[in-house]
C-alpha cells in the first residue's frame, strides 16, 4: 500500500510541477503582441492578422468600437482605414511600452501593455498614451491573439 501511495504522490507532484512549465514552453505571449504591433507598424497587415486566432474580438476607439468573429480583424482594419481617411489621420505608429502584466496558465494568457499611439491629423502631430489588453490562446504551440482592447484618453497635439 505504501508503494502505491508513493507512486501516486510522485505522479501528483510531477503533474503539479510540470503544469506551469507547459505554459512557459516556447516564446512568451508578449512576443506575439510584439510581432502584431511590429507588423502593423510596417504595414504588413497579413503578418499582423496572422498573430490572431480565427475567431477574435476587438474593442477599439474607432466606430463601431467592437468587432467579433472570423472576419473581425479585416472588418476592424476596414473601419480604421475609413475613419482615418475621414479624419485626415496619417502616419500612424503604435509604440509598445512596458509590460504592465503578463499571466499565462496552460494554453491561455493575459497581457497588459502600455502603448503610445502617434499620428498626424491634418498635418498636426498627435499623441495618445494608453494601454492595450490582450487575451491569447496557444494553437499548435503558438500564441494567437483571441481578443484585444485599446483604452486611453483622446489623442492630443
Amino acid at each position: 500500500m505504501k508503494r502505491w501511495a508513493l507512486l501516486l504522490s510522485a505522479f501528483v507532484t510531477t503533474v503539479v510541477l510540470a503544469t506551469p512549465a507547459a505554459a512557459a514552453d516556447g516564446p512568451p505571449a508578449i512576443a506575439t503582441v510584439q510581432r502584431f504591433l511590429e507588423a502593423f507598424n510596417k504595414g504588413d497587415l497579413k503578418a499582423a492578422e496572422a498573430t490572431h486566432a480565427t475567431e477574435v474580438t476587438i474593442v477599439d476607439e474607432v466606430p463601431p468600437f467592437h468587432w467579433k468573429g472570423r472576419e473581425a480583424f479585416k472588418a476592424w482594419l476596414a473601419d480604421l482605414t475609413e475613419y482615418d481617411l475621414a479624419q485626415e489621420i496619417t502616419d500612424g505608429h503604435m509604440k509598445l511600452g512596458n509590460t504592465i502584466r503578463e499571466e499565462a496558465e496552460h494554453d491561455t494568457a493575459y497581457v497588459v501593455v502600455a502603448t503610445e499611439y502617434g499620428f498626424k491629423q491634418k498635418g498636426t502631430p498627435m499623441r495618445a498614451s494608453a494601454q492595450m489588453t490582450f487575451a491569447l490562446k496557444k494553437d499548435k504551440g503558438l500564441w494567437r491573439i483571441v481578443g484585444w482592447t485599446y483604452a486611453g484618453p483622446k489623442a492630443a497635439p
